[in-house]
């Protein structure tokens, strides 16, 4: 991924940082990224800004919420501890953080999609009631506001005019610098020296292939789509896709979320109603449900879901933890400044 590479002078006390800014780097294990760099080039000074953008509270209705509020680095960019949500007023969503990683290969966002384009994507949040619950004007008002923001905004596009494509292009610069592509499986495949699975992991690696990956396809672990899994209609009874499609065969489709990182990005699923990774196993052994639009890989067995014996979830979770990437969550470029 990208980095700063940082150099400290050991006579000075200070440590003074020579900071060399490499950019956006694909990792050789991943494929082309989907993101448009050509129209939106990351720089560092636009990274910069984005990343002040991400922790200012200003973007939400009365100045308390940001978007690291509810994608918090130390989660992989999710809101741990909540099943759903919490945004401005403490008031409660539907859905449970998604986690902020590998944007630049996604080609939708948010769980019942509707969004295309990175660079559209942050309007949701901001403007959504249990959210951030403002305006973009309003947002740009404030913003407009602080000397900071003016220099910031010259440093990164050249002008101290601050407007809303500039405004969404600088998150968009951030959120493609969260990569996470240092995992001990990120290293075995890149046969990095002296890294290799133990026989469990390589078991949970050889089961998961075959019971998991038409789905959570690897390098990502997710292929992008939306697909029904077989959760029971909750409460609020959420449509997923259909709720931006409006197609009947969208119906309770959600996206299929990467397996990335699932140490520290619990609870699971849309509305996060599984605390833990065992619980999630049962539900595809044993409690997937007939609703509509069930996906067809789930019924390929004598009833619905994914048959899996107590070693398979014991080795598939040797495996996913092989997964999750400690120097993405430390990584302090990402952090609050």
């Amino acid at each position: 991924m990208g980095l700063f590479v940082l150099a400290c002078k050991k006579d000075n006390p200070v440590k003074e940082e020579i900071e060399s800014w490499l950019g956006f780097i694909k990792p050789a294990n991943f494929p082309e990224p989907e993101y448009k760099f050509a129209i939106n080039p990351v720089t560092k000074s636009g990274f910069e800004l984005g990343r002040a953008l991400f922790y200012e509270p200003r973007l939400s209705r009365n100045n308390t919420i940001t978007c690291g509020s509810c994608h918090i680095q130390s989660s992989a960019f999710t809101q741990h501890g909540h099943d759903v949500s919490h945004g401005i007023d403490d008031r409660l969503g539907t859905r449970n953080s998604p986690p902020i990683m590998n944007l630049a290969w996604n080609k939708a966002f948010m769980w019942g999609g509707g969004v295309y384009d990175l660079d559209l994507q942050p309007i949701v949040p901001i403007t959504t009631h249990e959210e951030m619950d403002e305006n973009l004007e309003n947002v740009m008002t404030k913003l407009r506001a602080l000397p900071k923001y003016t220099g910031l905004f010259k440093s990164a596009f050249g002008s101290e005019e601050i407007t809303t494509a500039k405004f969404m292009k600088a998150l968009s610069q951030f959120m493609l610098m969260c990569v996470s592509s240092n995992s001990k499986y990120d290293q075995v495949m890149r046969k990095e020296a002296g890294v290799v699975f133990t026989a469990d992991e390589q078991e949970g690696y050889h089961i998961f292939k075959q019971k998991c990956a038409s789905c959570h396809s690897e390098p990502l672990f997710t292929d992008g789509s939306f697909r029904n899994n077989g959760l029971g209609i909750s409460p609020v009874n959420d449509q997923g896709l259909y709720t931006a499609t409006l197609k009947e065969t969208d119906k309770y489709k959600f996206k299929v979320p990467s397996l990335r990182n699932l140490q520290f990005t619990a609870p699971y699923m849309h509305d996060g109603r599984f605390l833990t990774l065992p619980g999630v196993l049962e539900h595809y052994n044993s409690e997937v449900q007939e609703t509509a639009n069930l996906d067809p890989l789930l019924r390929q067995g004598t009833k619905p879901g994914i048959a899996l014996t107590e070693n398979d979830k014991v080795k598939l979770t040797v495996f996913l933890t092989t997964l999750n990437d400690n120097s993405f969550i430390s990584n302090t470029l990402l952090s609050e400044q």
